[in-house]
């Protein structure tokens, strides 16, 4: 059986993380991309209002509640672009992320014990259970966490010039 309560535990924490990473960031700054095809500061943390509001949670609650029924497509790279990610402001976006996983984390603490193994209708990933989504949800707050990190060095790198970062040691 799965333990719900240490994803808990690290959707919070990553929570925290993320606002760290993201506060205080001036505009120019999170709309800074190291190259035309990478996301910006803001890009990111409006990717994770998204998949917060509109993937992870919601496919939770189908999987465990109707199960049968497909899940709805999504286009996270697609979003990006006509959800116009980057021309948003980081502090409002921060704040909308910040608020939508509070109540995400309210959600999860209510669920008490749910048939975790729960398969559910997926369209290319056969054998998706709801504890699947749990896990993974955690992990792309590692992934987006580590991005964000990227993000800052490279920044840090481009406006130090002519000055050089191989003294902090290698990235």
């Amino acid at each position: 059986m799965l333990e719900i309560q240490p994803y808990i535990t690290r959707l919070e924490a990553g929570m925290h993380t993320i606002e760290a990473l993201v506060r205080g960031v001036p505009e120019s700054q999170a709309r800074w991309k190291p190259s035309p095809g990478e996301w910006s500061l803001v890009e990111v943390i409006n990717h994770l209002y998204d998949e917060e509001r509109d993937d992870f949670r919601y496919r939770i609650e189908q999987t465990l509640h109707h199960p049968e029924q497909p899940l709805a497509p999504i286009d996270p790279e697609g979003w990006a672009i006509q959800r116009r990610y980057n021309e948003r402001h980081i502090e409002e976006s921060l704040l909308r992320f910040l608020s939508v996983r509070l109540s995400s984390l309210a959600f999860l603490r209510q669920l008490g014990d749910k048939p975790w193994d729960q398969l559910v209708n997926h369209p290319q990933l056969s054998g998706l259970r709801a504890g699947d989504l749990l896990v993974s949800w955690a992990a792309h707050d590692m992934l987006h966490i580590r991005q964000l990190n990227q993000l800052h060095w490279h920044y840090l790198q481009a406006q130090a010039v002519p000055y050089r970062l191989d003294y902090a040691g290698e990235w």
